[in-house]
């Protein structure tokens, strides 16, 4: 029997975003009147911190971000979230493949792959959605119905637990986290072509996966193995698997092993701009001085180092998925854009708005001067 390409779910998403807010845990405690305070509070901050932005960046977008909005979340709604926006992401390459496969997969079969799918994504956005502070989610309007320049996401319960944790002031940490995450709104109000260039690369990515599902179980296999791996490797020297650098491997954890060699071109490409974007943002974060955020190097310094304390089953898991590789490119990005910035200026950086093709590559992340060679030395006509 023949599936029906829009009827049938790869990946069965009301599992997914079920699956994630049934594992997911409520973080810290607190009262209604302390939740209030504390959305309220984070709102006020998302608003204050693109004045910020603006004068840092010298972006006028950020006079006018109307066509996107900010929302206060928990957990589960963010995981909720983000169950729409890949919904909306993968769903071209999944209609692709069942039409591929029609004749070879029944209904039956289509649908206990999609529930085992669904419970797999959902676990992993279980883990995710109590890590994340906050996010900028430019894909929230593909399904329909949500803001065309996307939605930006602050984790209440998350950012409550960090500051918390770090034991630093609330009000400064919150604004620190806000300039963070609406300098990304800015950049795709900047460059209103990157969220279509994105979803462009994604597609690609995403159809030669699944345009070859036989091998995903191994590589999958090989993901996990390279993972333990390095944090074995890492126990080993006596160092923690968060730490060192220099020993950290090139790889981007499951992402990178689930390309096939033609789309290790596309990865290389999707790090540097993901690099270009969150170190251009934690640039604007670490601009404010002590008269904005009176205790920044204190919370950047306690940030940094809570690195060193995760155990070693969420370090497996933050390899397995990448997420040390996204640190890094936090730290190559902000090193990318600080030369660049030393060089030419901001005013000159912000080229790099401008079109697609001023984008960095990933070697030009590592050289910035062949980035200004190319881009701010011969601009467009």
């Amino acid at each position: 029997m023949e599936t029906s390409a829009p009827n049938a779910q790869l990946i069965n998403w009301d599992v997914a975003g079920g699956t994630a807010e049934r594992l997911v845990g409520p973080g810290p405690k607190l009262t209604a009147r302390q939740i209030g305070v504390v959305v309220a509070d984070l709102r006020a901050k998302a608003d204050a911190s693109v004045e910020h932005v603006h004068r840092i960046t010298g972006l006028d977008a950020a006079r006018d971000l109307r066509d996107s909005t900010v929302l206060v979340v928990d957990r589960g709604t963010w995981a909720r979230a983000n169950v729409q926006s890949y919904q909306g992401l993968l769903a071209p390459a999944m209609e692709r493949l069942v039409a591929s496969q029609k004749g070879k997969m029944s209904p039956a079969t289509v649908a206990v792959g999609g529930g085992a799918a669904g419970v797999e994504l959902g676990g992993i956005l279980a883990f995710l959605a109590s890590k994340v502070l906050g996010q900028y989610d430019p894909f929230a309007g593909l399904l329909g119905g949500g803001p065309a320049g996307g939605r930006l996401l602050l984790v209440a319960p998350n950012i409550v637990e960090i500051e918390r944790e770090l034991h630093v002031e609330p009000e400064d940490f919150r604004l620190w986290v806000c300039l963070h995450e609406q300098t990304h709104r800015v950049q795709f109000a900047a460059a209103p072509w990157l969220r279509d260039h994105l979803q462009d690369t994604i597609a690609q990515m995403t159809g030669g996966l699944l345009d070859a599902p036989g091998g995903l179980a191994e590589r999958l296999k090989a993901a996990g193995q390279d993972a333990m791996a390095a944090i074995n490797a890492k126990r080993r020297k006596g160092t923690t698997a968060a730490g060192a650098d220099a020993e950290a491997p090139s790889s981007t954890g499951l992402l990178s092993v689930l390309q096939d060699p033609e789309g290790q071109a596309l990865l290389s490409h999707l790090t540097a701009v993901m690099s270009l974007l969150e170190g251009h943002a934690n640039v604007v974060m670490d601009a404010v001085d002590a008269s904005i955020v009176p205790t920044v190097k204190t919370i950047r310094q306690r940030f940094n180092a809570r690195g060193g304390n995760r155990g070693v089953v969420e370090t497996w898991i933050r390899r397995f998925l990448g997420l040390e590789a996204k640190m890094r490119q936090y730290r190559d990005g902000q090193r990318f854009v600080n030369a660049v910035v030393r060089e030419i200026g901001m005013e000159g950086f912000n080229a790099v708005w401008e079109r697609v093709e001023n984008l960095p590559t990933e070697h030009e992340i590592h050289h910035p001067r062949e980035w200004i060679d190319r881009v701010a030395t011969h601009p467009a006509p």
